[in-house]
């Protein structure tokens, strides 16, 4: 009789390993390839938003040259469109700070000296920020600020931690039930002071700004008078500039 030569005996453990490894493999691959499929489809449709918001924020850039304009023509006045938003820099520290200052400036969660946030213009916020004026210095934002603070600057607050957004499911994950999915979208809300301004504020935690180059003198007068505190209105761009 011949002889058949047998291979070496592979234990059944093995074999139950083998098989419930070569299931995840598979489970992982299967995962991966949706996740790509969806990303390629995500990316499509915030490449569209960008491009619908770029057209939105030139629209609106033209709107206001031809009314300048149309003033001038007619050798009347325009109105420039009331600050909805403004970025709040505190340029002072904690010396000597009275007790109900203190707790206005833990509300608007500037805790710390060059930290900067974004704020809702309304009577409630007007009245804070002259309580405070002393110790911040605010301004409306232009567009090119906030955007370059977001992705500069931005981290998000999730579950209380400081997280970088390096990713927009970051995003996506804290604000999709708000619409906001993406940098872009999230840039939109604060930038026009959109219905969700509140909850993206919230979710973008305090900027940390460098000090600024040349540094700040005279910060115990008003910038109407030569000095740093107060409102600086549009001035505001050229202050995040030198400390972003």
């Amino acid at each position: 009789r011949a002889r058949m030569a047998k291979g070496p005996v592979v234990p059944e453990h093995v074999l139950k390993k083998r098989k419930t490894l070569e299931a995840i493999q598979a489970d992982r691959t299967k995962k991966l390839a949706e996740e790509r499929a969806k990303n390629k489809v995500q990316r499509g449709v915030i490449f569209k938003k960008a491009a619908a918001y770029a057209k939105e924020y030139k629209q609106k850039e033209a709107d206001l040259v031809r009314f300048r304009r149309e003033a001038k023509k007619h050798n009347n006045f325009f109105m420039e469109p009331e600050t909805k938003v403004v970025f709040v820099i505190r340029i002072r520290g904690i010396n000597a700070v009275d007790p109900k200052t203190r707790k206005i400036l833990q509300l608007m969660r500037l805790r710390q000296i060059n930290n900067g946030v974004f704020l809702k213009i309304n009577s409630a916020s007007i009245n804070m920020l002259r309580l405070v004026a002393p110790y911040v210095t605010y301004g409306a934002p232009n567009l090119k600020t906030v955007r370059e603070l977001i992705y500069k600057r931005g981290f998000g607050n999730v579950s209380r931690q400081r997280m970088p957004l390096t990713d927009n499911k970051v995003i996506e994950e804290s604000l999709g039930k708000h619409g906001i999915v993406c940098m872009e979208d999230l840039i939109h809300e604060i930038f026009t002071v959109g219905p969700a301004f509140r909850e993206a504020n919230k979710f973008l935690w305090p900027f940390k700004l460098s000090a600024p180059k040349g540094g700040l003198p005279v910060k115990r007068k008003s910038f109407v008078q030569g000095g740093q505190f107060g409102d600086r209105e549009k001035y505001i761009n050229t202050l995040v500039r030198r400390m972003n």
